[in-house]
């Protein structure tokens, strides 16, 4: 994904077939779906890839147990099959996890085991496992992490885990192989129409400066929050059909867990769910649901939201976490369909997941909803969609069992290169100097972003193409100047640009500490 040659490649291209606006799950899935077909297609984002809600997930692939619960049956059943063909296309980045839940009344084990055993037959063949009771022995062998006292026993199901913005920029790197320009910091300003139809977009290149008019036979608004803000380009008097919801999650060190299991506490005191999952060597904890007014692309957490999780967790861990303890605090925000009418409830826990696709009436296609273990299904019905706004030649989508970029049965989870899959050889090339003795980052890795994945910003590298920042905030300040000073080499900038970078990361990443 050489930057240069892409904006070279949409110079020279005076109609596209399908124009994505938005570079998160979404938009990313729609570019690969659209590519896969053989349709010129074009994504544009005004950020970086999954700058937004799509690098702060909860990290799982994973049909719903909460939405179960709610009787959203087809929902749940649609997730289950998405997440057993995520599993399969991209066994480098998705893995099967054990998550425990913990029992404290007598009644849990066998409630739990029946209705998980509901969601290992929705599953179908693409199952990862069977659900089943636990003693408290086996319990504690597994999570040692978890509150013994009152325990009873457990029950153990099986769901995905994986890494969000690594698989958002696979999808960008697997569009690029199929023929996709994908391009970040490119943000469209206007809606361009003819005849009262939507025929193409003006967009800016924050890098370069340059504005282009970009022609297209459908325009496709994947922006996820800022989905309004598009529909309102098109139409101002457009009603909101998003409304926000934040969620937070906390970092913590993996002893707090004790294994590799994952916790799930089945229900708080607000009605959610809450996880403790591990991931890349730590915890997340999370996570909340706070309705907001508005969207922005760096949200932050409330002190509610943090103390919420603080005392939640607490409550199953033997060790109880405290805000010293926090090695990085992230706040992301959920695009939920906003209430129609004042009878639609309030309660965003009780507000459907599931996708919705509008069409204006001048052909502006948008989607929004869902979340990220159903990215290729909403993908697929929204480029069938815009082929019949464009009157495309109809062509079947070829995602169900198509393997992505980098594709790697057997990875090693003990260094951060197994999530580049085949890719991690031609890194090492690059170079294999660790950034600190603190963790496997290396030099290489910091090349290959710049040179490969579109990596423009500090920002860029150390939050969403290495995850320093989400893992560990106070270390990726520490190691900042030095992928500073390895971008300003490769991309030919100076000293200035240097501390320039290292001086706008460092004041973002104050906000992951607490």
């Amino acid at each position: 994904m050489n930057r240069k040659n892409l904006i070279d490649k949409i110079a020279s291209t005076p109609l596209w077939d399908v124009i994505i606006i938005g570079g998160g799950a979404t938009g990313l899935g729609a570019a690969v779906d659209s590519a896969a077909r053989g349709f010129k297609t074009l994504l544009l984002e005004q950020a970086d890839f999954a700058k937004s809600t799509s690098s702060r997930s909860t990290k799982l692939v994973h049909g719903g147990v909460r939405y179960l619960q709610q009787g959203d049956v087809g929902m749940v059943v649609e997730a289950l099959r998405e997440r057993g063909r995520m599993l399969r296309n991209c066994p480098h980045l998705v893995k099967d996890m054990r998550f425990i839940i913990g029992n404290y009344r007598w009644w849990e084990m066998p409630f739990y085991s029946i209705g998980l055993t509901m969601y290992d037959v929705l599953a179908g063949k693409l199952g990862f496992g069977r659900s089943l009771p636990m003693s408290k022995s086996s319990v504690l062998k597994e999570l040692p992490g978890i509150n013994r006292d009152g325990l009873y026993g457990g029950v153990v199901y099986h769901d995905g885990q994986f890494d969000d913005s690594r698989m958002a920029v696979t999808l960008a790197l697997t569009a690029d192989d199929l023929g996709a320009v994908c391009l970040n910091y490119f943000k469209v300003e206007s809606l361009l129409k003819q005849d009262g139809k939507i025929c193409g977009v003006r967009a800016a290149d924050k890098v370069g400066g340059t504005e282009y008019e970009l022609k297209g036979k459908v325009v496709v608004n994947c922006t996820g929050v800022f989905v309004d803000d598009i529909m309102v380009m098109d139409a101002p008097e457009s009603r909101k059909k998003v409304r926000p919801s934040q969620g937070v999650h906390l970092v913590v060190d993996s002893s707090f867990l004790g294994g590799d299991s994952a916790l799930m506490i089945p229900k708080t005191k607000d009605g959610r769910v809450l996880f403790g999952v591990p991931w890349h060597g730590k915890a997340v904890l999370g996570t909340t649901d706070t309705p907001l007014e508005s969207s922005s692309l760096e949200p932050r957490a409330l002190d509610e939201e943090i103390d919420f999780i603080l005392d939640q967790a607490g409550q199953y861990l033997a060790k109880k976490p405290s805000r010293a303890d926090v090695l990085s605090v992230f706040a992301g925000l959920r695009p939920l369909a906003a209430p129609q009418n004042e009878s639609e409830s309030k309660k965003t826990k009780e507000i459907s997941r599931s996708h919705k696709i509008y069409t204006s009436k001048s052909g502006l296609l948008s989607i929004t909803g869902g979340k990220w273990t159903t990215y290729r299904v909403m993908a697929e019905e929204v480029i069938n969609a815009a082929i019949k706004i464009a009157g495309l030649e109809f062509r079947p989508s070829i995602t169900k069992d198509m393997k992505l970029h980098g594709y790697k049965k057997d990875v090693d989870r003990s260094k951060w290169s197994y999530v580049y899959g085949s890719d991690a050889e031609e890194i090492e090339k690059l170079g294999n100097a660790p950034l600190s003795d603190e963790y496997t980052f290396t030099d290489g890795q910091v090349i290959w972003a710049v040179r490969n994945e579109q990596a423009v910003t500090v920002e860029d590298v150390l939050a969403r193409r290495v995850r320093a920042l989400f893992l560990d905030a106070r270390f990726a300040i520490k190691i900042a100047p030095k992928v500073a000073e390895i971008m300003a080499k490769e991309l030919g900038k100076d000293e200035a640009w240097q501390s320039q970078q290292v001086d706008a990361f460092s004041q973002l990443a104050q906000g992951y500490i607490l």
